[in-house]
């Protein structure tokens, strides 16, 4: 070997140490003291997690001053769909258990744009299987209604059936609930 390979073997080797020792000082110094202590997760993030504000309620936290729309919606179809799906974050409404703004409530065709985030079409749980739900504008159609109708003209929209139901008990095409 010659004196230049040599030297050349020596410089490379050299910068593979100094770049390995580098990365790992780098590493050392960039790694939070909280890493590892959980296993290979950084536990300061669970306290920071729970630093952060809370946006949104679920359903029991806007029953506490909607009396009226509770009943309604723990006995309608929708009694699944969280109640800021159509209103917005709890948090725009309420802070620290006082009010702090008024959520929208939708009028006219707004509703019947809420309405067709769902029931534009059918939903396709399997390849074979529907589920049974109200496919837009076909339900107009085979209603004998106007496609330009709104939803809640023929709907409560907390309960989508209570006005039908009622429909049919005056008319007497259903009988009563007892």
């Amino acid at each position: 070997m010659n004196l230049s390979y040599q030297l050349r073997l020596l410089i490379v080797l050299i910068s593979i140490g100094v770049l390995a020792g580098g990365g790992l000082l780098l590493k050392r110094v960039l790694t939070p003291e909280s890493f590892g202590v959980y296993g290979p997760y950084r536990a300061d993030a669970i306290a920071e997690a729970a630093l952060v504000p809370i946006r949104h309620g679920n359903n029991t936290s806007c029953f506490k001053c909607h009396s009226y729309e509770t009943k309604v919606h723990k006995n309608g179809r929708h009694q699944t769909i969280s109640c800021e799906f159509c209103h917005g974050t709890y948090a725009d409404h309420i802070a620290n258990e006082k009010k702090i703004g008024t959520l929208p409530v939708k009028k006219g065709k707004e509703i019947t744009t809420l309405c067709l985030r769902c029931h534009n079409t059918e939903i396709k749980a399997r390849s074979e299987e529907v589920i049974k739900t109200v496919a837009m504008p076909n339900h107009l159609t085979d209603q004998n209604v106007k496609l330009t109708h709104d939803c809640n003209q023929c709907h409560h929209v907390h309960a989508p059936l209570k006005y039908i139901i009622r429909a049919k008990q005056i008319t007497g095409l259903m009988e009563a609930r007892l």
